[in-house]
């Protein structure tokens, strides 16, 4: 018959969503540069042209994974689909390990070559600072992230085997006490540790010796680098909290099976990316980064 499909592709019909989210990002970026560069007659159109394209952001975000959700629900998404959106999140984690390459290329660079930053004294950290201790609140969420890692590869396990719960029963059953409620359990231990993560790396920033804007004691170089490094990672972190709460929200209303759960699969490696950069922050930049300085005691 004419027409018909004959092949295991998913062909997208035209869509308005890949534009308009191209002109949000457009209108963040705006934002952002204007925030950046902004003056006392001009700040508060920077933070409403911001907000904007946050908005924007998250709006084109919501359509189009709505979207996607609804083509694996019409059966659209065949094995050879499913295999090609694998590689599309393997090549946005490279993306982000390159990402986050920068900022340790940053980091190495001020430490393993003081003497070219006139501003730390020819000594990394910089004379005269104190540095957060690492074996503290530092290990306290590297222990909370690799539990979290744990926990949601327990998750995965479970929906492998099919523990996914049966109907809600009171709040026992919303929080997913039970059985077979293996996926229920897993996710809401990892969002709660990834919550948990956070707040310790907020109250960690409080209580941070050193500054982030530039002193005449060099902190523009080592509290530049710091805050962007982890600060970006925390950012990550909220995002795969967000991402794990999506997943939580479906695995409720039944959308994965054991055979086809891709969303859930990409959140847990989104996870699992997040739990190994920290590893590599927590060894060079709280171990190394501050070994033979003194130590903030607050």
């Amino acid at each position: 018959m004419a027409g018909a499909k004959n092949h295991q592709y998913h062909i997208l019909p035209p869509d308005a969503v890949p534009i308009f989210a191209s002109f949000a990002a457009f209108v963040l970026a705006v934002g952002a540069l204007m925030w950046m560069h902004k003056s006392p007659d001009t700040a508060s159109m920077a933070t409403l042209v911001f907000f904007l394209g946050v908005a924007l952001v998250i709006a084109s975000f919501f359509v189009w994974w709505s979207k996607v959700i609804a083509e694996a629900h019409a059966g659209d998404h065949t094995p050879i689909v499913q295999l090609h959106l694998r590689y599309g999140m393997i090549l946005f984690i490279a993306s982000e390990v390159m990402f986050f390459v920068g900022w340790f290329w940053a980091w190495f660079d001020f430490a393993l070559f003081p003497s070219a930053v006139e501003a730390v004294g020819g000594v990394w950290p910089p004379k005269g600072m104190e540095v957060l201790d690492a074996w503290k609140l530092p290990l306290l969420n590297t222990l909370i992230l690799l539990a979290s890692g744990t926990t949601v590869t327990w998750a995965h396990h479970a929906l492998i085997h099919n523990q996914r719960g049966g109907e809600l029963k009171g709040l026992w059953g919303l929080i997913g006490v039970g059985e077979n409620d293996g996926v229920k359990k897993g996710l809401w231990l990892t969002i709660l540790l990834g919550m948990l993560f956070s707040c310790i790396q907020a109250y960690e920033y409080l209580e941070a010796p050193f500054p982030f804007k530039a002193t005449s004691e060099g902190g523009s170089s080592y509290g530049g680098a710091f805050f962007m490094a982890t600060g970006f990672h925390g950012f990550h972190v909220l995002v795969g909290t967000i991402f794990l709460m999506v997943n939580l929200a479906r695995v409720y209303k039944g959308h994965f099976t054991p055979r086809q759960h891709f969303g859930f699969e990409a959140a847990a490696w989104y996870w699992h990316f997040v739990d190994v950069v920290w590893l590599f922050l927590f060894a060079s930049i709280y171990v190394w980064g501050g070994w033979g300085a003194p130590v903030h005691h607050g």
